[in-house]
């Protein structure tokens, strides 16, 4: 396997090579068992949190250069929380349809599957490189594992996160907010999700909505899905940080992945 791309929630996984093994479309994601620890003896991932707001090329520059090194057992496995300021970013099956407000932020086309979606101030960003020939050579798996970071995350403050296994990211039922046109409860995206894995190191990853400007998705049909909103964790009555969001997810991390250890000189 080369090279295989997730959207941001969007889709199933664009393989572009054979080599997932018979089971990868049999089981449902829920069924999959998401434990991704590395091979005894590896060493922890690094942990990087960055401050303010970083721009979304500089990101998709480091994440290349990371992803190189790590490849080539250069550099150990790194996870990655930021911020960026507010822009859509267009995969690879994008509609510009769904680009609603196209001069309203950056637009950034990513290589990357799937359609638009939004990165913004008060949404944490986390990109995961991770080498998967250390843990399991399994995408459906490796997907099922983030979520199950997301779900636990969201668990650890009393929000239930779930899996739906036609829409990949995490949702939050809204018995609150009217029935759906078929009758269906409303349900709203609180974590999307999009992956892409070069030599079977992963990079790309997860955003979690903890406080940001929910009206700045209107600019575009998010994933090209307009049945089901968006929310946060605010929205959804927490008065939370992305403080305190970090320190559970580094812990749901843990659970999945295995160790991991701020990098010297962190936070930049």
């Amino acid at each position: 396997m080369q090279e295989a791309r997730k959207c941001w929630g969007c889709g199933l996984v664009a393989i572009l090579r054979e080599g997932c093994g018979k089971d990868f479309f049999m089981l449902t994601r829920t069924d999959i068992e998401t434990n991704m620890f590395p091979a005894a003896g590896s060493p922890p991932v690094r942990w990087r949190i960055s401050e303010g707001l970083v721009p979304y090329g500089q990101a998709v520059e480091e994440m290349e250069r990371e992803v190189a090194a790590i490849a080539a057992g250069e550099a150990d496995e790194l996870v990655w929380l930021l911020e960026h300021p507010p822009l859509y970013t267009a995969g690879t099956s994008a509609d510009v349809a769904d680009l609603i407000e196209p001069d309203r932020f950056p637009v950034f086309a990513t290589g990357r599957g799937g359609e638009y979606t939004y990165h913004g101030p008060g949404q944490r960003v986390v990109y995961v490189m991770l080498d998967l020939k250390r843990r399991r050579q399994d995408v459906r798996a490796y997907v099922a594992a983030l979520e199950d970071v997301i779900i636990r995350t969201l668990d650890k403050m009393n929000v239930r996160g779930e899996r739906r296994e036609d829409r990949v990211g995490v949702w939050v039922r809204r018995p609150e907010k009217p029935l759906l046109p078929d009758g269906g409860m409303a349900e709203d995206k609180i974590a999307a999700l999009g992956i892409r894995l070069r030599k079977w190191v992963s990079f790309h990853g997860l955003s979690i909505n903890v406080d940001p400007d929910l009206s700045h998705f209107s600019g575009i049909v998010p994933c090209g899905i307009s049945a089901y909103g968006v929310t946060s964790l605010v929205d959804l009555g927490l008065p939370v940080m992305i403080g305190d969001v970090d320190v559970l997810l580094r812990e749901a991390f843990e659970e999945v992945f295995g160790p991991a250890v701020p990098e010297t000189g962190a936070g930049g």
